[in-house]
């Protein structure tokens, strides 16, 4: 069964929820009828074990796309410098639709943010229009994809 680590106060999972978590990696929609035996557990075992994975939000099963392969779409990771509170800049770039990653960082940037728009003109009104006018983004550098060679989940497992 899963801890929590006294020291970090991170959980650790043990190696059945490792070995679950692995698999739908693998094979999301596989059926418990053979991700149980995969990992030693009865189908009704392993159903109870992914539904608390799941309920405890330390995992989800999610249908991932590679945004630059669909039409039309730009990627762009965007840093911003902030002047006062990074949070709230990090809180509100992540209600807009076109994040997909935001985090507050150490370094020369404060937050750094992943975006995915329909093209060009879109990333240019998101830059122009409403990141830059969030109060206290004092400066932004943006980086086009212009190829994606890895974008995986495959973490979290051993």
């Amino acid at each position: 069964m899963r801890r929590r680590d006294t020291r970090t106060g991170q959980v650790v999972l043990d190696d059945i929820d490792q070995a679950i978590i692995a698999n739908l990696q693998t094979d999301g929609r596989m059926p418990y009828s053979k991700l149980g035996p995969a990992v030693g557990l009865s189908e009704a075992a392993v159903r109870q074990r992914v539904q608390r994975l799941l309920d405890d939000g330390l995992m989800q099963v999610v249908a991932v796309t590679d945004p630059l392969v669909v039409k039309g779409s730009v990627m762009a990771l965007v840093g911003l410098r902030v002047q006062g509170d990074s949070r709230r800049v990090a809180e509100e770039i992540a209600t807009m639709a076109e994040s997909i990653y935001v985090v507050a960082i150490s370094g020369s940037f404060d937050v750094i943010a992943e975006f995915v728009c329909d093209d060009h003109e879109h990333l240019l009104n998101l830059l122009n229009d409403r990141i830059r006018n969030i109060e206290g983004v004092a400066s932004t550098e943006s980086f086009v994809y212009l190829q994606l060679y890895k974008h995986t989940f495959a973490y979290g497992a051993s």
